[in-house]
C-alpha cells in the first residue's frame, strides 16, 4: 500500500457538484496542539474527523449543480456533516481521527462522500536527514558541486569565524 500523506490546516478540499470547479482551503478549528510538517509547530494543524461545520475559509465550492434554478444554479452553502476513510489508529486529544489525503466528507445537500481532499497541505522541505537517506549517485548527478558526506557540517573556511 502507497503511503498516504496526512491532511492538515491548509489542505484544499472540493465537491464534485461545484458547477465551476473551485476549491476551498480547510481550517482545523477542532484543536490547537497537534501539527505535521511544520518546524515552528504554528501553521500546520493537523485536520481530524471532528472538522465538523462550517470549517473552510470561504465555506462554499461556487455553484451547486444539485440546487438548479430557473436559470442558474444557487451558490453552494458547504457544511461537512461527517468524514469517512479517516486514519482510525491514532486518536488526538480532541478525540478525533486523523484525516488522510483520500479521505472523505459528507454535505447535506450532496451526499456521502461528495467533498475530497485535492492537496493535503503538506510541502516537502529538505533537511540533514534528507540528504543522509539521499542516494549519493543520484544526488551526485543533480548536483555535482555538493558533497552529501558533508552536507550536515558547518562550513568553514580560514581567517573567518563561524557565529
Amino acid at each position: 500500500m502507497a503511503e498516504k500523506h496526512v491532511v492538515v490546516q491548509g489542505a484544499t478540499l472540493k465537491c464534485k457538484f461545484s458547477v465551476e470547479p473551485k476549491n476551498d482551503k480547510l481550517k482545523v478549528l477542532s484543536h490547537s496542539k497537534h501539527y505535521a510538517n511544520d518546524k515552528e509547530g504554528s501553521d500546520k494543524l493537523i485536520a481530524t474527523d471532528k472538522e465538523i461545520g462550517q470549517t473552510m475559509e470561504k465555506n462554499t465550492f461556487g455553484k451547486c449543480k444539485l440546487q438548479p434554478t430557473n436559470s442558474d444554479y444557487l451558490p453552494c452553502m458547504a457544511v461537512i456533516t461527517k468524514w469517512s476513510a479517516f486514519y482510525k489508529e491514532v486518536t488526538l486529544s480532541n478525540q478525533g481521527k486523523i484525516l488522510l489525503e483520500d479521505s472523505k466528507a459528507t454535505c447535506p445537500i450532496g451526499g456521502p462522500d461528495c467533498i475530497t481532499v485535492d492537496k493535503h497541505g503538506q510541502k516537502a522541505e529538505g533537511g540533514s536527514s534528507t540528504m543522509k537517506n539521499a542516494n549519493s549517485a543520484v544526488l551526485t548527478q543533480l548536483k555535482p558541486l555538493v558533497n552529501a558526506g558533508t552536507i550536515d557540517q558547518t562550513p568553514t573556511h580560514k581567517g573567518i569565524e563561524a557565529n
